[in-house]
């Protein structure tokens, strides 16, 4: 339901942003703080349950027209993962989340607003902590979609309010059980400030 709701915003903002006149290109870099709310997963006899946590988020973007943008990105966060059999102790594992990804803008330029959509792909590295036994990296494909506004303040400076939404396969960090093979995601709501070159 949620995934409907979120295409039916999307193709909105599209069909929008191309009928649009006033858009003009930009580009920018931005800073963002944001929560990381992770979903547990449970398969193949194992439960995970990730830890929240609070992130940063780090966008350079071009918008050429309504329909034509995109975005680079690089975020980090806390990602400590619990993992539980019901037979044997729970292993905890402290480990940070980097994500890097691509994305497709479209968006429309009202006076000093411009809200805008945006879905992409990108990797999911997840490392443990240094100094833990029984562990290893993981890295996985990541789907990134979501939506936001940009509040222009002064000619070059303004807020960025969105919210991005990933969807992955949970990360397999402990060799004491076997992954749960599930799909997961994490909402991540974020507010922070760009500059328009």
């Amino acid at each position: 339901m949620e995934m409907k709701w979120i295409g039916t915003v999307l193709l909105l903002v599209g069909v929008a942003a191309a009928g649009s006149v006033g858009a003009a290109a930009q580009t920018d870099v931005a800073a963002s703080f944001y929560g990381a709310f992770n979903g547990s997963t449970n398969g193949n006899g194992v439960a995970q349950s990730p830890s929240n946590a609070a992130g940063m988020l780090i966008e350079l973007r071009h918008i050429s027209n309504p329909i034509v943008g995109y975005e680079g990105t690089y975020s980090f966060n806390r990602a400590n993962q619990v993992y539980n059999n019901g037979v044997l102790a729970p292993a905890a594992v402290s480990a940070n989340a980097h994500e890097i990804t691509g994305d497709w803008l479209a968006s429309v330029k009202i006076a000093n607003i411009r809200p805008f959509g945006l879905a992409g792909v990108g990797l999911l590295f997840n490392q443990p902590s240094s100094g833990q036994t029984d562990t290893t990296s993981s890295t996985k494909p990541v789907f990134v979609y979501g939506l936001g506004l940009d509040w222009g303040l002064l000619p070059h400076i303004g807020l960025r309010l969105q919210f991005r939404e990933n969807v992955y396969k949970a990360p397999d960090i402990t060799t004491l059980y076997s992954s749960t093979g599930a799909f997961t995601h994490t909402a991540e709501p974020a507010l922070g400030a760009y500059f328009r070159f």
